[in-house]
Parts: structure tokens; C-alpha cells; sequence
């Protein structure tokens, strides 16, 4: 039997090649998307006809702005999603040394190393934290960071939106810090495409610069917009993810809890590729590490009847 699991999870294609059985019928845990996503409206058909103006791309950026509580000095854009910033920001600076805090979530490596950047241990050129921290939710202090600050700081807060006082934003209001956010997944909506780089202008120029015009969709301006404008939906939604997160803890308390967010949790289990392949073996997905043999990482199941699909495999 071929093993199945991967860097990044959502593999339902490569679960059903090994394991079988139809996509609908598996339970996708391996990623860290809000299972109750954001209520989507109908668009008006020139959203999808026209090209999307600059009036769109402003409302977008000042509605992210007031959500994340940005500095007034701070700069704000948006790309087709957080992963896609990822894996262009170092082919724009002429920095040659990264140093990532990890373990951590692999593409910062794979993307730096595509650029032919040297990976080195502390004091590189550009430092890389996520925060919190992809998978074990280690959340990084604001003079640490500022400590180890060299050129270029970047910090990915793809999952800080549930708990948004633990955010370094404050920084981007001197240059050389980069903070990435993510839309997909607090929301739950990942197949939008939407993420967000925050900093000074000047740092975040030669961004701009490769992004281009038009690098986001018109519906995905549209939902962003939207969604960001909703406050309400947000603390509820907040909450709603305290109380799902501690039922999982408590549906997996024979083990022990390693950390995560409100999004997903990572526990220790011994050897986590067996104890992923029997979970598979039930049709459902969740992440395991190359890095750590004992680690498995948990989304939030969505209906009461996954919940009862996962404890039936646990027993």
C-alpha cells in the first residue's frame, strides 16, 4: 500500500489513488481551513465580466486595513493568495542568506532555496517566522523578532486571525519587515485565492512591481470585501472555533497535544504515518511530518456526523 501523505495536505486525489473510494466520500482533516466558511452572495454579472478598477482594489485594502488594525503608516496589497507571495518574494530582493525559525510550514525553505538562497542557522540576511506557528502554534515575541532582525524580516500570519492580539503587525511601520496574510482559511474559503503583504512602501515595492495590475479576480475582491467588512461573523466565528478545537482535544485527550490553533491541532501519537494510514483506512485525511515521526496534525471536522466518523475510527 503506497503511503499518501505530503507537505502541504488537500490531497484528496492522491488519498483515493492509495486508499480508494470517491472524493465525496472522504473527510479532508489535513489542512487548517475554517470547515464553516464565510456565506457567499450572488455577484452582479459585471464582476465577472470586467475587469476589476482601481476603486475595487482600494476598498478591498482599506476594508484589510481596519480589520487588521493596521499602522496608518503601513502599506497593504493584495495577490492571489498567500502561498503565491511566498514563493515570489525571494526572487526580489538581493539578499543571498535566509534563516528560518522552525520546524516550520516547508514552502519558506522550498521557495528560498528555488531563489538560491543559502539556508544558515541564525543571522541571515532574511529572517522567516510564522506566527503562530505552522503546525505546533509557537507564537513569537515582538522583541525577539526585532532581536534578530537583520535586512529583511518576513513574518506569515496565515493563521493569526484567530486570535488577532497575538499580531506583529506593529512592525511594518518601519521598512524592512514584510507581515503575509492569509484570507483562505480563517474564512474558509481557500479556493478564492486571496492573501495580503503588509509593510512600509518601500519595502514592499519590488512586490507591487512583479504583482502587476490585475492580480487578483474581481469576485475574489468582491467576497474579500466583504467578508473583511463583517466584524460580527468574525468574533462569532472566533468563539465557535474555541469551542471546536477543545472537542477535538477531548476526542483525542489518549494523546498528547503538542499545540496548534484554533484552526487545527497537533498531538504526538508514536508513530504517526501507522496511525494516519488506519485514520486513511476510514477515509479520512489527516498531515503527518518527515521532520517528526510522532507528529499528526488535525483540522476541524465540519458536521456532527464527521465527529462521530472520527471517534468510530479512534475506537
Amino acid at each position: 500500500m503506497k503511503t499518501l501523505f505530503n507537505q502541504h495536505g488537500g490531497k484528496i486525489d492522491a488519498a483515493v489513488a492509495s486508499f480508494g473510494g470517491k472524493k465525496a466520500e472522504w473527510l479532508d482533516l489535513s489542512t487548517g481551513i475554517n470547515p464553516n466558511s464565510y456565506p457567499l452572495t450572488k455577484f452582479k454579472k459585471n464582476v465577472w465580466e470586467a475587469l476589476p478598477d482601481d476603486e475595487t482594489f482600494r476598498n478591498i485594502l482599506s476594508a484589510a486595513k481596519l480589520f487588521w488594525n493596521l499602522p496608518t503608516s503601513s502599506s497593504i496589497l493584495c495577490s492571489s493568495g498567500a502561498s503565491a507571495l511566498i514563493a515570489l518574494i525571494p526572487f526580489l530582493y538581493t539578499y543571498r542568506t535566509v534563516t528560518i525559525e522552525g520546524p516550520t510550514y516547508s514552502e519558506h525553505e522550498a521557495s528560498f532555496r528555488n531563489a538560491g538562497f543559502s539556508l544558515v542557522p541564525k543571522d541571515g540576511d532574511v529572517q522567516i517566522v510564522v506566527n503562530p506557528n505552522n503546525p505546533d502554534g509557537r507564537l513569537h515575541l515582538k522583541n525577539k523578532v526585532i532581536k534578530n532582525h537583520r535586512k529583511l524580516t518576513i513574518i506569515d500570519e496565515s493563521f493569526c486571525d484567530t486570535t488577532q492580539e497575538n499580531s506583529l503587525a506593529i512592525l511594518t511601520k518601519k521598512p524592512g519587515f514584510i507581515v503575509l496574510k492569509s484570507f483562505g482559511k480563517f474564512w474558509g474559503l481557500g479556493g478564492v485565492r486571496l492573501g495580503f503583504a503588509v509593510g512600509t512602501k518601500e519595502t514592499l515595492n519590488p512586490i507591487k512591481k512583479a504583482l502587476g495590475p490585475w492580480q487578483v479576480s474581481g469576485p475574489a475582491l468582491v467576497i474579500g470585501t466583504q467578508a473583511l467588512k463583517d466584524l460580527d461573523w468574525a468574533k462569532e466565528t472566533r468563539l465557535k472555533l474555541i469551542v471546536l478545537s477543545a472537542r477535538l482535544d477531548k476526542l483525542m485527550k489518549n494523546y498528547q497535544l503538542i499545540g496548534g490553533t484554533n484552526l487545527f491541532r497537533l498531538y504526538s501519537v508514536g508513530d504517526a504515518t501507522s496511525f494516519a494510514e488506519h485514520l486513511a483506512s476510514a477515509k479520512i485525511l489527516t498531515r503527518t511530518f518527515d521532520y517528526n515521526r510522532n507528529w499528526i496534525r488535525f483540522g476541524l471536522p465540519k458536521k456532527e456526523l464527521d465527529w462521530k466518523r472520527i471517534q468510530k475510527a479512534l475506537n
